[in-house]
């Protein structure tokens, strides 16, 4: 059990799950106070010392039935399912539809595992593999639903048939789950749990990558507010922090006087904290609108914790979006921002030279030493004028210049990217392809 914890917590890490060598210890230690035949009772000992966030949980579950649903011998699994009575995927499904129209779930589990074992098996001389594509392709159960609502009584009210329906794409959905979590578990049987769970496990959100989340943007969305949060306390306790400045000599020996003249307590100059202005030019063109779109959800989350902040949207012309973040309804803001900003008056692919050259010529009087540059884009010009002196004179009249890259930096300067020219005139060019490496910025530089 010890090996097969390390194991599980390393899976944990490796998934984007922190994990301390203190809480692998707290796990271990609850296995004192439950029962190992009770496997929920176990999964939920070890989720309370191990899990910091509902985001997390998806994965843990994952992880847990790979690591402690496994571990039977191959040939124990051959006798039991040689054991099983031989089904046909017709006489299959008539059990799963009874299984549906009934309220024992442990009936679909078992449906689930004899229905892997008979048809989700990949080619004939193997049993390594199994798929629960396959399975649920044999079994048809869109259409079994299908049937099913067809048949429900005529005299049910719009209600009723809403909330039967709802009902069995419920239980439907638990089926699905239950085949997938069964062929998970016998490749796991043969190919080791770690080799599953390298595919097996959804990124957790702040882990999802930009330019390539489709399906998981609600996520995203929800992990935006909480990360501001926490990004907001991290960035107030480091502003704070640095209000202390060097030892005020003077004050220092006056106050030593009351010890002997011995400066037991030195005192430090105190500092005005500095809250700079906050610039932010972000390319909304379709390659990186995503990464947009969040950035700057995030950065006027984080409002508060600067003098002013000002927002500038472009593809190829440019212009501010501030006012469509005045509330804190950020979702609708940059449904607005898509709909109302004027940010093509060409041909809708990037223009970076243009687009600089115009915000130094509309606001570069506005910018100054309090401000602080943010450049949210890919470097990809579209092989126009890149125009890297407007870039050089914007970076020279403000405090810092940053530049935040959705691409992977080995894709910098590849095609019409000018990442390496562009980087040269700013403080520094990062790359950042998910919350976690915006956070990691926003915490250790602004």
């Amino acid at each position: 059990m010890l090996q097969r914890v390390l194991e599980f917590t390393d899976a944990l890490r490796d998934a984007g799950i922190p994990v301390a060598v203190s809480e692998s210890i707290d796990a271990l230690r609850t296995l004192d106070h439950v029962s190992l035949e009770r496997q929920t009772a176990v999964r939920e000992a070890f989720a309370a010392t191990l899990v910091k966030s509902g985001p997390q949980r998806a994965a843990f579950d994952t992880l847990f039935d790979l690591y402690f649903g496994t571990g039977r011998r191959p040939d124990f699994l051959d006798q039991r399912d040689a054991g099983d009575k031989p089904a046909t995927a017709e006489q299959l499904l008539d059990e799963l539809r009874d299984a549906l129209a009934g309220t024992d779930p442990s009936a679909m589990s078992d449906i689930a595992r004899r229905a892997v074992a008979q048809l989700g098996r990949l080619g004939s001389s193997s049993r390594e593999w199994y798929s629960n594509y396959e399975v649920l392709r044999a079994l048809d159960l869109t259409g079994l639903l299908a049937r099913m609502d067809a048949e429900l009584p005529d005299d049910l009210s719009d209600l009723e048939r809403r909330l039967i329906r709802d009902e069995l794409e419920r239980r439907a959905r638990a089926f699905r789950d239950a085949v997938l979590r069964e062929t998970r578990r016998r490749v796991a049987e043969h190919r080791g749990a770690q080799a599953v769970a390298s595919y097996a496990v959804k990124p957790l959100p702040e882990n999802l990558n930009f330019l390539s989340a489709t399906a998981d943007m609600a996520e995203l969305r929800r992990a935006v507010r909480p990360l501001a949060r926490k990004l907001a306390t991290r960035v107030a306790m480091k502003r704070r922090r640095a209000t202390r400045g060097h030892v005020d000599l003077r004050r220092t020996v006056r106050h030593s006087l009351s010890t002997g003249g011995v400066p037991m307590d030195p005192v430090l100059r105190h500092r005005a904290p500095h809250r700079p202005e906050l610039f932010v030019l972000c390319d909304v063109s379709g390659s990186v609108s995503r990464f947009a779109r969040f950035a700057l959800m995030l950065t006027h989350a984080l409002a508060a914790q600067f003098s002013r902040v000002r927002s500038f949207a472009f593809v190829d012309t440019i212009d501010e979006v501030t006012r469509f973040f005045e509330h804190e309804d950020f979702v609708a803001a940059i449904d607005r921002m898509n709909d109302e900003a004027l940010v093509v008056s060409d041909d809708g692919h990037s223009d970076y030279g243009t687009v600089f050259e115009r915000f130094l010529e509309n606001y570069g009087s506005d910018v100054g030493p309090k401000t602080t540059l943010l450049v949210l884009g890919d470097a990809r010009t579209n092989y126009r004028s890149r125009k890297a002196w407007a870039l050089k004179e914007l970076a020279d009249k403000v405090r810092h210049a940053y530049w935040l890259n959705p691409e992977p930096t080995y894709d910098w300067d590849t095609g019409d990217s000018a990442a390496s020219e562009y980087a040269a005139l700013v403080d520094d060019m990062v790359e950042v392809r998910n919350l976690r490496q915006l956070e990691d910025f926003i915490a250790t530089r602004l």
